[in-house]
Formats: C-alpha cells, structure tokens, sequence
C-alpha cells in the first residue's frame, strides 16, 4: 500500500482564520443569516492578511487564540494544533499530544453532520488517528492495531464521505493482509474517490482500467484517468509512481487508444478536477 499524506493547513494563519470565521458563525447567522460561503471568504481574506502579511500578531497570541478555541472542542483549532505538534511546527514536536489533539475531534464529533462546516476536519482526523493505530504510538503506549486503522478510514469514507478516506478503502481491498483482494469493492471505493478529485485514487483507478485488473478492461478510459491524475500531482511527491503508472500505460496502448484517452482528459478531467 502506498503512503498517505493527508492535506493539511500549512500555515498557522489560515488555521487561525479559519477558527475566527467558524467562530462567528451563529452570529452571523443570527444577523443577518449569512451564507457559509461568507465566512469561507472572511477566512481567506483574514489568513491573507495575516500569513506574511504585517498582520502585527505574534506566534504566542496565536497560540493563545487556537489554544482557547481548542479548550472550547472547535475541530478546526484542534486540527491546526495537531498538526503543528505532529510536524513541529512552530512548537517542540509532541507526537503523543498531536494524537491527543486528533482523537478528541473524532472522539467528539463522530455523527457531526457529514455536510456540515467541520466534516472535512472531522473525517481527517479519523483518518490521523487510524495512521496512529496502523503504525503504532510507542511513546503512548499505543501498539500496531491494523483493524482500528480500517475502522476508522471505514467510518471516514462510509459515514462522512470523505475522499480521501475511499482511496484509502479502495487501496485496503487490494491487499489480502488488508480487507482482503476484492477488486469490485477496490473498483467502487476508488471510482467514488477518483470522481470527487482525488488524485492518487484516479491513477490507481486509470491502471486497474486500463489494465482490466478485476474490471472490464477500457484502455481509453483508463488513460484518462491517468492523464488526469498526471496532470494534478505535477510537482507533488506523487508525481514520480503516477508518471512511471500513466507512462507504462502509453507504451503498450495503440496510438487511436492513446488520442482517444487524452481527448477524453481534455473534455471529461475538468469534472474531476482535472486540468
């Protein structure tokens, strides 16, 4: 099984713009009963401002700031801290704390509503807790418990729907050790992750396609796939293995099978989040 990155918040700014516009929400709602879509906006404006950008707040009241509102249980906060604990970010690396952080949002928001403005964060964080579970926390105490892994990336990708988490699902049914070689389940979980825009499920998917592994084989269909895929992990650490899967592809399709499946990127990948 491939390694997974989970897209994260990079910047502590964004993190705590996001916390700031979530957190006025009930009372915008009360005011004037503004859209979600405005405190998106409120938040990007905000972490514009302040990421670089002369803000005048320093590291310690924006610590001071998500640490309140992670005392108050708001998901977004409590991500943004694990985070920085997971990666050091800005603070002593605290591997223990950062799972703490994780599971409390899955812990506390497990039936959050699977629309709602914390999903995304939510799901996430199953998924960060099921890694923790998969490979093992040795300074918590924490053993290697692959079924916890599945459970949780289960309940992300079923219950919340989260992309992310169906890739990972599709990939588990590919692996005996897993939940086992079913290629007609690996086929469902990675075309529902594939059509929302994930990359990493789109390559998966164009290969099995394209190389009929467990499905009917659709060579022009499978390129596509891949070429979309290609094209949205350029210059990311996916690049290298989707390449190497779209290159192995091209070499052996006939050329009408290589111009239909880069027509069809063309036409159908934008869909997909494609280029």
């Amino acid at each position: 099984m491939r390694t997974f990155r989970v897209h994260t918040l990079n910047s502590v700014a964004a993190g705590l713009a996001i916390v700031c516009a979530i957190s006025t929400l009930p009372a915008m709602a009360q005011e004037a009963a503004a859209p979600v879509e405005t405190a998106v906006d409120a938040a990007l404006n905000m972490a514009n401002i302040l990421d670089g950008a002369g803000g005048g707040i320093s590291s310690t009241d924006l610590m001071s700031v998500l640490e309140d509102a992670a005392a108050e249980g708001q998901p977004a906060a409590l991500w943004q801290l694990g985070l920085m604990y997971e990666n050091g970010e800005g603070v002593q690396q605290d591997r223990v704390r950062a799972f703490g952080y994780f599971n409390k949002i899955a812990a506390e928001h497990a039936d959050a509503a699977p629309k709602g403005v914390d999903a995304d964060i939510v799901a996430q964080s199953f998924v960060k807790v099921g890694e923790y579970y998969r490979d093992g926390l040795p300074e918590a105490g924490l053993k290697p418990n692959p079924g916890e892994y599945e459970r949780r990336v289960q309940h992300a990708a079923t219950y919340f729907g989260n992309a992310d988490a169906q890739y990972l699902l599709g990939e588990m049914y590919t692996d005996d050790k897993a939940l086992g070689n079913i290629p007609k389940l690996s086929y469902r979980w990675l075309t529902m992750a594939a059509r929302k825009g994930q990359a990493q499920a789109q390559a998966r998917l164009g290969d099995m396609v394209f190389n009929g592994e467990g499905v009917a084989a659709n060579p022009e269909e499978g390129l596509m796939w891949l070429t979309v895929a290609s094209r949205r992990v350029a210059g990311t650490i996916d690049e290298d293995w989707v390449n190497e899967l779209l290159q192995n592809a091209m070499s052996v399709a006939t050329p009408e099978q290589r111009k239909k499946g880069i027509e069809l990127a063309d036409t159908l990948g934008p869909r997909f989040g494609g280029l």
